[in-house]
């Protein structure tokens, strides 16, 4: 009977997790649909073929030799099963973890997007799922020591389900990116104007943010782990309620923020600020209570509206809010955690350095590389042309004229 049990429970528990995963490959399609919907016409297809192709990247590299670099073992075709403790580690764990990694690369393609040349990004994709995020994920989730230096759990530090393990990763790959990519034409003025380049389809846009919404789920409730008994059951319920209700704060607080500012109710900043509320709330969200996730979540979407505007007036250019959303957001998530937990700051802001530093200065140089030997930027004239012609060979929207 006792054996019985113990299979009925290893069997939910590794459904529960296949689910989850799935629930976050799911969020591949939300950052693909809100991309596409805030960049112009004229580059939906080429955002359209860079996420799927980043996805499936992302799941050959991580299995070539990311897995075993975070998580210890043969460096390359390692397998699922071939690796230290396989056996608390089954199949189901890999790929709930691949779909973390493609959810960071993710965040990438939405910061780059309208100006940089595909196969430069795919290439960075190689080097971002296959060795730069599994070597801070070996250092954090993989508890392994930074360099031999110290151990972030060691020390204290905290991420229940990525705040700054994806979300601040992809955002500081993405910001070393588009420091050396430049702006789109026409973005800024010679006279410091900011001038605003509208995305093709806010409904898209709309529906990717919802996709996101209800994936986030699987991202915070997997993170779990276990769901076969009576605590991490209720501990499973309160992820997900104070999930939502983050969403929700952010959400509204930025629509408030955004009207405060600019005098209308911004649709953009408003999506944006849902997902800084969900990127806020991940690092913690089974500890505090409805009304202090709510809370954290509408400090997201406050401060994902001033960073938009911010970066925009250091003429840094993110056509879709991505560094904003999930880089200054994943901070404060990380910087929040102290507040309902045993976590200190010192080794909060220590692990968060750890993580921007190696991503940022790792990524600055693989871009940097990638400039020098095939070039980043697209022409000038294949950028007024669109990224769909250029490089695609075809437009997302035939029956239509391209808006230039």
């Amino acid at each position: 009977m006792e054996n019985q049990i113990l299979e009925i429970q290893f069997a939910m528990d590794t459904f529960y997790f296949l689910v989850c995963g799935a629930l976050v490959m799911w969020m591949a399609a939300g950052f693909t649909m809100l991309e596409s919907g805030l960049v112009r016409a004229k580059n939906t297809t080429e955002i359209l073929t860079k996420n799927v192709s980043l996805y499936a990247t992302a799941c050959i590299m991580y299995m070539v030799c990311g897995w075993a670099i975070m998580y210890g073992g043969d460096v390359f075709l390692s397998g699922i099963g071939n690796y230290e403790g396989a056996s608390e580690a089954p199949a189901s764990d890999f790929f709930f973890q691949v779909v973390f990694v493609a959810t960071a690369m993710s965040i990438i393609s939405g910061a780059v997007a309208e100006r940089m040349k595909l196969w430069a990004f795919l290439a960075f994709a190689v080097i971002m799922t296959g060795f730069i995020y599994p070597m801070s994920g070996a250092w954090t989730w993989g508890e392994q020591s930074v360099f031999g230096l110290y151990d972030l759990g060691e020390i204290g530090f905290a991420d229940f389900a990525g705040s700054g393990i994806v979300h601040m990763a992809g955002a500081a790959a993405a910001l070393a990116g588009v420091l050396l990519l430049g702006s789109r034409k026409g973005k800024y003025g010679k006279n410091g104007e900011i001038n605003a380049i509208p995305g093709s389809n806010l409904p898209l846009a709309t529906l990717g943010t919802f996709i996101l919404w209800m994936g986030w789920f699987g991202f915070n409730g997997g993170s779990v782990l276990v769901l076969s008994d009576m605590h991490s059951a209720a501990d499973v319920a309160m992820v997900f309620l104070n999930t939502n209700t983050a969403a929700a704060g952010g959400a509204v607080a930025a629509l408030i923020t955004a009207r405060a500012m600019f005098g209308k109710a911004d649709l953009t900043m408003l999506l944006n600020g849902a997902i800084g509320g969900l990127v806020t709330i991940t690092a913690a969200p089974d500890t505090p209570s409805a009304l202090q996730a709510t809370i954290f979540g509408g400090l997201g979407g406050v401060l994902v509206v001033l960073s938009i505007v911010g970066l925009d007036k250091l003429r840094i250019d993110d056509p879709v809010g991505a560094i904003s959303a999930h880089g200054t957001c994943g901070l404060l998530g990380l910087l929040l955690v102290p507040l309902t937990t045993d976590a200190t700051f010192f080794a909060q802001i220590v692990g968060a350095l750890t993580i921007f530093v190696w991503v940022f200065v790792t990524s600055l140089i693989v871009w940097s590389i990638l400039k020098a030997v095939m070039g980043i930027r697209v022409s000038e004239e294949m950028e007024y042309e669109g990224m769909d012609l250029a490089e695609c060979g075809m437009e997302a929207y035939p029956e239509f004229v391209s808006a230039k």
